[in-house]
């Protein structure tokens, strides 16, 4: 199934930038970042440096960036993934005032699981509506946001996106409708077969496609 392609003729898109670091949880972003490739835009992979990193999942990846390389201006979307470091170190706080930068620029930023917390312990939480795993790990880092918690499988408020470990389809899902990827009946349907496997989605979805 392909219902978003790489179209020559399309307008020219700055690349998605797709945060990478050790123990960064490998499922969270796979259904973003492989539809965002087919629908024509360049994944980019920021690490701290651009040294190896290892995902929870044991691969090693090279990032093509370090992360004070990366400006908001060159860019349509930065991605934060979950990993372990955001809750044992505080390791991965540039990334979160990396996102600080992104916002205050007009660029988004999509933070899933772990990399909640992260945006939380920034403050970048604090007057925007969001979600996570569940309410109290995001309380357990003292943040001032607590009644904008929206308990929903991803949350999208003006230009930052939100969602728990256990949500990569909303998460996509959010992502797609904030950058225009799909929109209506057509982003309904890729959610549908995605999430719950609903075959007549796909037609739904090959009849975008032609």
């Amino acid at each position: 199934m392909n219902a978003a392609t790489d179209d020559a003729s399309a307008p020219h898109r700055k690349p998605v930038h797709l945060a990478v670091y050790d123990t960064f949880a490998d499922w969270e972003t796979g259904h973003t970042t492989a539809y965002l490739a087919r629908a024509g835009y360049e994944v980019r992979t920021v690490g701290p440096t651009r040294e190896p990193v290892t995902t929870i999942g044991g691969l090693r990846v090279q990032p093509d960036l370090a992360l004070d390389d990366v400006r908001p201006e060159d860019s349509s979307l930065l991605i934060l993934t979950g990993a372990d470091l955001w809750d044992t170190s505080d390791d991965l706080a540039p990334f979160a005032r990396k996102a600080r930068v992104f916002l205050d620029a007009g660029v988004p930023v999509a933070a899933i699981c772990g990399a909640t917390a992260g945006l939380a312990c920034e403050g970048l939480l604090d007057d925007r509506d969001h979600t996570s795993a569940v309410s109290f790990y995001l309380a357990a880092t003292g943040y001032a946001g607590g009644e904008r918690y929206v308990d929903a499988d991803a949350v999208t408020d003006g230009k930052l996106v939100t969602a728990g470990p256990t949500e990569p389809v909303a998460f996509a899902r959010e992502v797609f409708r904030l950058l225009g990827v799909y929109e209506g009946e057509v982003l309904d349907a890729w959610y549908r077969l995605f999430h719950d496997s609903d075959a007549e989605a796909y037609a739904v979805l090959e009849k975008a496609a032609r």
